[in-house]
C-alpha cells in the first residue's frame, strides 16, 4: 500500500507541475486540462497494472494467467467423502433455517442473505486449531505476472492471529442472480489465484453463492502461467 500511495503521490506531483507552468503562461483551457489528466493516467495504468477481486472477468483473469474451465466431480471426491456425523442438535438447526429462509432466498439482497442465512451456518464452525480462523472483509493482495490483485473477500479461513497470513478457502457471497457488472465466480477465482501465488502452492478450495446456490470450485496450478 505504501508504495502505490507513493506512485500517486508522484503522479498528483507531476500534473500540478504541469498545470502551474501552463496556468503561468496562460496556456491552458479547461479541455486541455482533461487530457493532461487523462495522460498521465494512462502513464500510471501502464506503470501498475491492477485488478480488485470485485471487478473480476474471466477475460480479465485471462489477461494475468492461462485459466482453463475442467469439469471434473471426481476431483471433489476426497473433499466431500469426508465422514461426519450429524449431531440431531445441529439438523434441526438447519431444519428450522431452511424452513424460515427457504422462500426468501432469492430475493435477499446481499447484506440481508449474509445476516440472516449464511452467518448463522458460518458461526457453527468451531475452529479447533486456534492457529486457523474465519476472516471477513479482510485485506490480501499478491504481484502476479507484473499485475497487482487485491480485495476484500468476503469470507475465508486463513492463519493468523491479528491479520490473514496464509488463506486456504474462499466463499463468496452474492444476492439474487449473477450480474454482469460482478460474477461471484470471477471474484472469488482471483481470490483463490492470488491466494495460490501468496501461498507458493499449488491447489486452494473455494466457493460461491447465488441466492440458495452453493457452488465449490478447485484451483490448481499446474505451470508456471
Amino acid at each position: 500500500m505504501e508504495k502505490e500511495s507513493k506512485k500517486v503521490t508522484n503522479l498528483l506531483r507531476n500534473l500540478l507541475e504541469k498545470l502551474i507552468n501552463k496556468t503561468d503562461n496562460n496556456l491552458i483551457s479547461k479541455s486541455e486540462i482533461y487530457e493532461l489528466f487523462e495522460e498521465e493516467y494512462n502513464l500510471y495504468e501502464k506503470l501498475e497494472k491492477s485488478l480488485n477481486f470485485r471487478e473480476a472477468t474471466l477475460e480479465k483473469l485471462m489477461e494475468i494467467v492461462n485459466i482453463q474451465q475442467v469439469d471434473n466431480e471426481t476431483k471433489f471426491e476426497e473433499w466431500f467423502s469426508y465422514k461426519y456425523e450429524l449431531y440431531e442438535e445441529e439438523k434441526s438447526f438447519l431444519k428450522e433455517l431452511i424452513k424460515e429462509n427457504k422462500f426468501y432466498l432469492n430475493s435477499y439482497n446481499e447484506q440481508t442473505l449474509t445476516v440472516k442465512f449464511i452467518g448463522f451456518i458460518l458461526n457453527k464452525v468451531k475452529f479447533r486449531n486456534k492457529k486457523i480462523k474465519d476472516w471477513y472483509e479482510y485485506s490480501i493482495s499478491c504481484k502476479l505476472n507484473n499485475w497487482t490483485l487485491k480485495g476484500y473477500p468476503d469470507f475465508f479461513v486463513a492463519t493468523g492471529i491479528n491479520e490473514p497470513k496464509k488463506p486456504y478457502f474462499f466463499l463468496q457471497e452474492y444476492k439474487k442472480s449473477v450480474n454482469p457488472t460482478g460474477n461471484p465466480e470471477y471474484q472469488v477465482l482471483a481470490a483463490m489465484l492470488a491466494a495460490i501465488e501468496k501461498n507458493n502452492t499449488n491447489t486452494i478450495k473455494g466457493g460461491y453463492i447465488i441466492g440458495a446456490y452453493w457452488k465449490f470450485m478447485i484451483l490448481e496450478k499446474l505451470g508456471r502461467t
